[in-house]
């Protein structure tokens, strides 16, 4: 029998499947891995803390045999999320990647490092009306399948059964692929910069 992939809860034994997902994705959309020396960071930001923190909000394309091969991961309150990451996840994670990062890393490393040290909320005029967000990524063998508009149908359902009136999430500029996808589905793009723009919809 052909493996049948579907959409389920992120199990707590497949955070790793969820960093290497993330690095894969890490550089607009592309595989970063030969761009970053310290393949554990992206996860460290962009995965990790949300399927520890707020494991119920967090789903995976799983590619029929038990592999996740993608995932969508939200949080109800943003201000709230950063707040207990300060508390429990932020410490121990810089530890884990100094700033400044080692001799020998890249710009790249350089970059998401001073993210996890500076950590920056967002607007409070954009939280009032869109608190929750989220993040996505797919591995490129399960993309233009139809799994992003379901990972974000799941992900935008669930926040609205929480309780959340409005959604945002940052993607980078240079993405152009995932900025043409989101607006296909005809998700808000705001104002931007040179590396991130944002995306928001009610709820």
């Amino acid at each position: 029998m052909d493996a049948v992939p579907r959409i389920r809860q992120c199990r707590p034994y497949e955070i790793d499947d969820l960093y290497e997902i993330c690095l894969r994705t890490g550089a607009a959309g592309r595989d970063a891995t030969g761009l970053m020396t310290d393949h554990r960071l992206l996860g460290d930001l962009y995965a990790a803390p949300y399927a520890v923190l707020e494991a119920q909000h967090a789903f995976v394309v799983d590619d029929g045999t038990g592999t996740a091969v993608g995932y969508v991961l939200g949080v109800v309150d943003t201000a709230a999320f950063e707040a207990l990451c300060e508390a429990v996840w932020w410490p121990s994670a810089r530890l884990r990647h100094p700033d400044p990062p080692p001799e020998g890393s890249t710009e790249l490393d350089a970059l998401f490092t001073a993210v996890l040290h500076h950590r920056h909320l967002p607007p409070p005029e954009l939280l009032a009306e869109f608190p929750s967000h989220l993040h996505i990524d797919l591995l490129p063998s399960h993309q233009g399948q139809g799994w992003g508009r379901q990972l974000m149908d799941t992900i935008l359902h669930a926040l609205r059964n929480a309780g959340s009136p409005g959604v945002h999430w940052g993607v980078a500029t240079a993405n152009r692929d995932g900025r043409a996808f989101y607006r296909h589905l005809g998700f808000t793009e705001a104002a931007g910069d040179d590396v991130t723009c944002t995306f928001t919809t009610r709820l």
